[in-house]
């Protein structure tokens, strides 16, 4: 008996390369034995309707775009018990999370992987009831990675990311905070804070730090105070890029299942790289092991 899938795309995502791939990418889900459903999305919100308009006819959910797209999907997965399985074919300009899972960045390749996949039961985040998938951020860097232009970054660098940085230090929004987790209470001035669970931010791989297990019920935290000058801005950017895990004294980092922080004003905050709203009080939870996604097991196991 064929399953029934249910593909989810986003025909804006990459500058719409997927409308090239289309039909290969469906002959390989049709040759895999799978009857399939297409909705393309409309607009922001859609994937995630569509997720829970169809939850009860189909087998299996696979979403094709940016980490949006993902993150819609994934939410309304969430949303149902039994929870159908998830496949992701990245088509966004970052897609953090596919290079964290090992996905092919080829799309019919990734089709492929997923019909011949195994399920990896990977953690997800709650951010004051609404799911993510792999990051919560707030402050000053939390669009520099994604605002700065590919090219400048493969010819120079972390020279790129503190030269879009250094644009903003002397306009940095400065939070005072109270942090509270299981491991610890931190309470201080910082400028930036991340809340992952993912090997690549922004496209910079080991950002959040060293051998990161998507599936441990663990988020990597980190934080950042205010630089007083120049050097020390360079200080923390070459330090978050760094492969190992000797982080600058600006740079406060940990893991944790769970993380409450409070702020004396309404803070942004993006989720998965996307608008998050803003936010006086916020209370982080992971969910260990909450999603099936069909990935080349090979891939996903770290290194």
């Amino acid at each position: 008996m064929k399953k029934k899938m249910l593909f989810v795309y986003n025909p804006r995502s990459g500058k719409g390369q997927i409308r090239g791939k289309l039909a290969d990418i469906l002959d390989v889900f049709v040759k895999g034995g799978c009857e399939v459903i297409v909705h393309p999305t409309q607009g922001p919100g859609d994937a995630y309707r569509v997720v829970q308009e169809y939850r009860d006819q189909v087998d299996l959910v696979v979403c094709c775009g940016g980490d949006g797209t993902l993150d819609e999907a994934a939410a309304g997965i969430m949303k149902q018990e039994p929870r159908l399985p998830l496949g992701y074919i990245p088509a966004g300009s970052t897609n953090d999370f596919a290079g964290s899972l090992g996905l092919s960045k080829n799309m019919v390749e990734a089709a492929r992987e997923i019909m011949q996949g195994q399920y990896f039961a990977c953690d997800m985040g709650n951010f004051n009831g609404r799911t993510f998938v792999y990051i919560a951020a707030f402050g000053l860097f939390t669009d520099v990675s994604y605002e700065t232009d590919q090219g400048l970054k493969n010819a120079l660098g972390h020279f790129a990311y503190l030269l879009e940085a250094g644009k903003r230090l002397f306009n940095v929004p400065t939070y005072r905070l109270k942090i509270t987790s299981d491991e610890r209470c931190l309470e201080g001035d910082f400028i930036y804070g991340m809340i992952t669970n993912a090997r690549s931010v922004g496209g910079i791989k080991n950002i959040t730090g060293n051998r990161i297990e998507l599936n441990d019920g663990l988020f990597e935290v980190t934080l950042v105070h205010p630089p007083k000058n120049p050097l020390e801005l360079n200080e923390i950017i070459l330090s978050l890029l760094s492969p190992n895990d000797n982080k600058s004294k600006l740079i406060k980092d940990f893991r944790t299942n769970r993380i409450e922080i409070q702020a004396a004003e309404e803070i942004a905050w993006t989720l998965d790289g996307e608008a998050g709203g803003t936010h006086k009080n916020v209370r982080i939870s992971i969910q260990k092991e909450a999603l099936n996604l069909l990935v080349n097991p090979e891939k996903t196991r770290q290194k």
